[in-house]
């Protein structure tokens, strides 16, 4: 990858706890490989798929098959996170800016998108979940 990551709204989020788990060693180190870019280079906010999605095999006609409702879910997780963020789409943003951003807005976001999503037990892996976990009020 040679130019500036393009990522969509819920990956601004969900890929600060890339842990590596639950994905192909080729997709975790493709995923490693855009995080080190972000990193070194900031990211370009999109809409819709993204340089995560492209690589996908749940990608068809430009549309996440996950499962039947994924495409309406993340489109509206990438609502949301570009909400809390305060970005929008062709925006370029700093990786580690939109991380200094996570322990604020993460409340909000994890009460709507995390309590349900199938890769939660990946995210629970990485230092940084657990820390922000801690934080947060109990229920």
């Amino acid at each position: 990858m040679g130019t500036t990551p393009k990522l969509r709204g819920h990956h601004l989020i969900c890929l600060h706890f890339f842990c590596g788990e639950g994905y192909s060693p080729d997709f975790a180190e493709y995923l490693r490989s855009i995080l080190e870019h972000a990193e070194n280079r900031g990211i370009e906010v999109c809409s819709g798929p993204d340089d995560v999605c492209r690589r996908c095999p749940h990608l068809l006609e430009e549309q996440c098959h996950y499962n039947k409702q994924a495409e309406e879910e993340i489109r509206e997780m990438d609502r949301m996170a570009l909400e809390l963020l305060g970005l929008s789409t062709d925006m370029v943003a700093e990786w580690s800016a939109i991380g200094e951003k996570l322990p604020s807005v993460f409340p909000a976001w994890n009460a709507a998108c995390c309590t349900d999503c199938d890769w939660r037990w990946a995210c629970e892996g990485k230092a940084l979940y657990r820390e922000i976990m801690k934080k947060l009020p109990l229920p």
